[in-house]
């Protein structure tokens, strides 16, 4: 089910109850059980987004930047990728790719060189002070993750990421082409 709009400022978002009902009210047919989980899986991203943004900010970096560094250390040493892989890993054009780049090239976090075995293709490689800015958001991050799942026993986590896990599966097995941002999303 869509996400309402965002609330004007100043107005409050109703509560997951209240916005059920009003949903319930328009359509009959709904599983209020499953518009709950949906619902708060939205909202959930929403503010965690909203939560990660800002530590990034502390860093002097933003949420897109992040995620190209999190792409880079995840492919592995020497945390190289070409603009096409990282382009395609994150859902953006080659154009969005290409300027997102640049301002991190420019910031440090990346260089960019052409690869000496193909002249033609380029290589984005993550620099010393990447993989610090990288590591620097991991321990923030650490720190907010585990206060969110404070109230949570062990045993509950695990649950709690197999049911996730199990979701996320059903997700990417029904829309095997939507790893990243869809053009017709964007």
């Amino acid at each position: 089910m869509p996400e309402p709009e965002e609330p004007a400022a100043g107005t409050a978002e109703p509560s997951l109850e209240e916005q059920i009902a009003a949903y319930q009210r328009e359509f009959q047919d709904l599983d209020p059980q499953v518009e709950k989980v949906v619902s708060a899986l939205q909202r959930l991203n929403r503010r965690m987004n909203v939560a990660y943004g800002r530590q990034t900010a502390t860093l002097g970096m933003s949420n897109a930047e992040w995620e190209v560094l999190k792409a880079l250390v995840v492919s592995g040493a020497p945390y190289r990728m070409g603009p096409g892989e990282l382009a395609k890993h994150l859902g953006l054009t080659p154009a969005a790719m290409t300027h997102r780049i640049d301002r991190m090239a420019n910031e440090g976090l990346v260089t960019r060189e052409r690869d000496e075995t193909n002249r033609v293709r380029v290589i984005v490689e993550l620099t010393h002070e990447g993989r610090e800015k990288w590591l620097e958001a991991m321990r923030l991050a650490t720190v907010f993750e585990e206060d969110l799942l404070q109230d949570f026993s062990g045993e509950e986590r695990r649950i709690l990421g197999d049911a996730l896990t199990r979701l996320l599966r059903r997700v990417e097995d029904a829309q095997p082409d939507a790893e990243g941002r869809l053009s017709d999303l964007d």
